[in-house]
């Protein structure tokens, strides 16, 4: 991470009157916010092509790009305020790290290896749910406020002489970070529970058993056993993994979503997570393992064809003439 230098005393002058404390309508509590709307809209589309490249593109498979953004752009629609109208994105990285992140302005991220281990759809909206509230909640407006404040040079944000022909470019390393590990995309317990609890709210406005940002956490804890000794799942760089956000997220479950368990209207939609993207998830896995020799081609091949019906039954009319 690049060393931050002081913010020069004038440009803290210009900054400071831009600034000032708002309550978040989607949080409730009160703020000290620097960024405007198209700030935080410019910086997430000045960042995004760079994490996108990062992280090795966009996944190949349409159908599993669509499923993710289908999903990300339902739960959108139940956030607070003006919200549901930002320009949202949601793209699945083709990565097999495990990690998930958003940037201002409503651009939401997801790796393939996190979502292989996944299981119902339900928990594919609780990390997108999760993502969602760090965006609704402005957290990383919020940090860039708090830097200011404390007259921390980041990247000499002179956010107070704002005009649309200034770009955001220059700050795109000090958010974005390598891979994803940007000072700025890293928060801090409360930030995170703050967000857990925004998803569960989205998740199960939409139809989601918010029970599933709890099997999300029993995730991450099973590619940590796994990992060992060795560095932990990427993830847990940007989102920490204390012990009191596990518990705020079970109380949530015990006070706020108390009869959720006999509400017929949530749902974790294991059969359709598993028709959808399990196949398709499998074949990408196969084909990986088969371009480093770890798997021979007919069983990479027949996992393929399983992952796309179509071409299955193309292959039998074709045998049959």
């Amino acid at each position: 991470m690049r060393a931050f230098t002081l913010v020069p005393a004038l440009a803290l002058l210009l900054m400071l009157p831009a600034a000032g404390c708002r309550t978040n309508e989607a949080t409730g509590r009160s703020q000290l916010i620097v960024l405007s709307a198209e700030d935080e809209i410019r910086l997430g589309e000045e960042a995004m092509p760079e994490l996108v490249k990062e992280y090795g593109g966009e996944v190949s498979d349409s159908v599993l790009r669509e499923y993710v953004r289908d999903i990300g752009m339902n739960l959108k629609q139940y956030t607070e305020a003006k919200n549901p109208e930002l320009p949202w994105q949601f793209t699945l990285l083709d990565s097999d790290v495990i990690n998930a992140f958003a940037l201002p302005g409503g651009k939401v991220f997801m790796s393939r290896g996190l979502m292989t281990r996944m299981t119902n759809e339900a928990q594919l909206a609780g990390v997108l749910g999760h993502e969602i509230g760090h965006v609704t909640a402005q957290h990383v407006n919020e940090r860039i406020s708090q830097a200011i404040t404390l007259q921390v040079g980041v990247g000499a944000l002179a956010v107070g002489t704002r005009k649309s022909e200034n770009s955001m470019a220059r700050y795109v390393p000090v958010i974005v970070g390598a891979t994803g590990q940007g000072f700025l995309l890293k928060f801090g317990r409360d930030q995170e529970s703050e967000a857990d609890h925004l998803g569960m709210r989205y998740m199960a406005r939409s139809g989601y058993h918010p029970r599933a940002q709890m099997q999300v956490m029993q995730i991450l804890n099973e590619a940590m056993e796994e990992a060992g000794g060795a560095r932990g799942p990427e993830f847990l760089s940007t989102h920490p993994y204390p012990e009191t956000r596990i518990a705020r997220i079970r109380e949530n479950l015990r006070t706020i979503y108390t009869n959720a368990d006999s509400n017929p209207s949530l749902s974790y939609h294991e059969e359709r997570f598993q028709r959808i993207a399990r196949p398709r998830l499998d074949a990408i896995e196969a084909e990986k393992r088969r371009a480093m020799g770890g798997e021979n081609r007919e069983e990479a091949l027949l996992a393929a064809l399983l992952a796309q019906p179509q071409t299955w039954c193309a292959l039998c009319r074709e045998a049959q003439q």
